[in-house]
């Protein structure tokens, strides 16, 4: 996987709140094993009418915004736990959700799959949604190494928290077995003195 230091890019608004898991990635896209293709489905009850056709007053479907971050209402991610949810973030190409809130499991399912789940005040996102209905090409940067989110419209900034583990595999690049490897001379070591005590 690519590190993950810095980002700063323009984002896709969602101001819903309670978004769970269902409306992510509908039920009947479960079947499916495999992560690739899974954005194509993301939101796909609002973003697409029966037929297919996509629906145009839907975020996704609006050229005015872009961008590799998702800034969504308050309780992103409730409901079931399917990893299917943060596959079809990530395969859409979103490396950061920005929420004042999040379901613990999607957190986590988010953070496996290399997705950056970013809390934020209520007010800052609130400030966020502001900015971005004024100039829709304001960005937001994402200081992972400080756990700093900055509103570049604004110049206004906050900290947000994360394990530290995942902070590290994130600043890596490693997902959990790769950091397992990253540590194999340090576990081989132990284990040698351990075989001699």
């Amino acid at each position: 996987m690519d590190k993950f230091t810095t980002l700063t890019s323009t984002i896709v608004p969602l101001p819903i709140e309670n978004v769970d898991t269902d409306q992510i990635i509908p039920a009947r896209f479960l079947k499916a094993t495999d992560k690739n293709g899974f954005g194509d489905n993301l939101f796909a009850d609002w973003r697409y009418n029966k037929d297919g056709s996509p629906i145009s007053s839907f975020v996704l479907n609006n050229s005015t915004y872009s961008g590799s971050i998702l800034v969504a209402g308050k309780n992103f991610g409730s409901g079931s736990s399917r990893e299917h949810a943060a596959w079809a973030i990530a395969s859409y190409g979103f490396k950061v959700v920005v929420s004042s809130f999040f379901a613990d499991i999607f957190k986590n399912n988010a953070m496996n799959n290399f997705v950056l789940p970013v809390v934020v005040s209520e007010a800052f996102l609130a400030e966020i949604f502001d900015s971005v209905n004024a100039d829709a090409k304001m960005t937001l940067t994402i200081d992972l190494e400080n756990q700093k989110i900055t509103n570049n419209a604004t110049g206004k900034s906050e900290n947000f928290a994360i394990n530290s583990y995942k902070k590290e595999c994130f600043l890596q690049g490693f997902d959990d077995i790769d950091y397992l490897l990253s540590k194999k001379s340090a576990i081989e070591e132990y284990e040698t003195k351990c075989a001699l005590t």
